[in-house]
């Protein structure tokens, strides 16, 4: 049945043989491929659960601090589940994308379902949309670029739920957890390529400034990757890494939302460090849940920094404030050792002890703090008012 497959999907492609003699041979191993993934992932019991955790699931309630955009949010979905659907963009390889169309259905376009219906909050986009209203009109840029910004925020979940063995995302079982490594790695890449078809339709400063946020994304997580294990890590250098793998991308999504509301240069700048300063103290928050916090009212895996031996601020306090024999438990015990798991409830109190978790908290109101500031110089709006509830969450979340 495979093979006669194969040999239909080859004739189909009769056509692009003219423009290129290698296209049915590349095709072919294409085609291969797509049938051996489908095989394996009929056989994975994860997939038909992926059907169930759909129908059992309800999008959650729009953060509050976005109501005032929830249209225009609706919108943004509706934006990105036709992107993630859409049929590959017509080419020289007419044949090519005829086949892989045909492969798209089922058990792929289920995962592509699954990972609209587990939305989140939708920071980033209300963050494009709320900035806008503070200066004009929302428009279709705003919208574009708000999909864009969640698409490639939620690529980067999917590969880091990978990095960090994550269980549970948005309070539903992780790609990985369901179907393997592979597939969540590829999917990431998959909306990744979507963000690529949907920036090549941007005016080309928009797009210098996404792209610039890509990179910036992808060095700070590299960063942090390699400096696993580095107990001497400074606190300067920790908030170097998650300005660059979290916070640029508030602030790229506050700058643009701004921008394309015709607002001034000033203007707009001042919005982006709302936005850097707010992303470096939801990152510090985030950080810290992980450690203290509960996976039922986060609904996500927790404890991953400290498995994976990823240090953040409150550690990093600790090991400065601690005396020379605990240093010496901590570093051996969380960080030397690569197949060590730290004890969680003895690290929480020894951070407990040394203040080290309150200093994290006081160092996310210290950011918030900053942002607030950034904000001063605008003139009053609904908008404004709810960027102002968004910067008090990201330190409140963690009380």
């Amino acid at each position: 049945m495979k093979r006669q497959r194969h040999k239909e999907a080859k004739a189909r492609s009769s056509g692009a043989t003219r423009l290129c003699s290698s296209v049915p041979l590349r095709q072919s191993k294409i085609v291969n491929q797509l049938e051996n993934l489908e095989f394996r992932m009929e056989n994975k019991e994860g997939i038909a659960d992926c059907r169930l955790q759909i129908d059992d699931c309800q999008i959650e309630n729009y953060f509050p601090p976005f109501k005032l955009v929830a249209d225009e949010l609706g919108r943004v979905r509706e934006l990105i589940n036709e992107q993630l659907t859409a049929p590959a963009p017509a080419s020289a390889f007419a044949g090519l994308n005829s086949s892989l169309r045909k492969h798209r259905t089922g058990d792929v376009s289920r995962l592509v379902e699954y990972i609209s219906v587990r939305s989140g909050k939708m920071m980033r986009p209300g963050l494009v949309l709320l900035a806008g209203g503070c200066f004009g009109k929302i428009t279709n840029q705003h919208i574009q670029i708000a999909a864009i910004l969640e698409m490639m925020h939620n690529a980067t979940l999917l590969h880091d739920d990978v990095m960090d063995e994550g269980q549970k995302r948005r309070g539903l079982p992780t790609i990985n957890s369901l179907c393997g490594n592979e597939i969540a790695v590829l999917l990431g890449d998959f909306l990744l390529s979507r963000v690529f078809k949907m920036c090549a339709e941007l005016e080309t400063p928009v797009a210098k400034v996404v792209a610039a946020s890509a990179v910036r994304l992808c060095e700070g997580e590299l960063g942090q990757v390699i400096q696993k294990h580095n107990w001497r890590l400074t606190e300067s250098e920790y908030i170097e890494i998650i300005t660059e793998k979290s916070a640029v991308l508030f602030s790229s999504a506050c700058f643009l939302g701004a921008l394309l509301a015709q607002a001034s240069e000033s203007h707009a700048r001042l919005l982006a460090d709302f936005g850097l300063n707010i992303g470096i103290a939801f990152q510090i928050t985030d950080d810290l849940l992980d450690i203290v916090g509960d996976e039922s009212k986060t609904g996500k895996t927790l404890g991953t920094d400290v498995d994976k031996h990823k240090l953040t601020l409150a550690v990093i306090h600790l090991l400065k404030a601690a005396d020379e024999r605990e240093k010496k438990v901590i570093i051996g015990s969380y960080l030397d050792r690569k197949d060590a798991r730290c004890d969680k409830g003895a690290l929480v109190k020894m951070l407990g002890r040394y203040g080290s978790l309150d200093y994290a908290r006081s160092r996310a109101q210290e950011f918030v703090d900053t942002a607030l500031q950034a904000l001063t110089d605008l003139k009053r709006s609904d908008a404004k008012d709810a960027l102002i509830e968004i910067a008090g969450f990201m330190v409140g979340r963690a009380t």
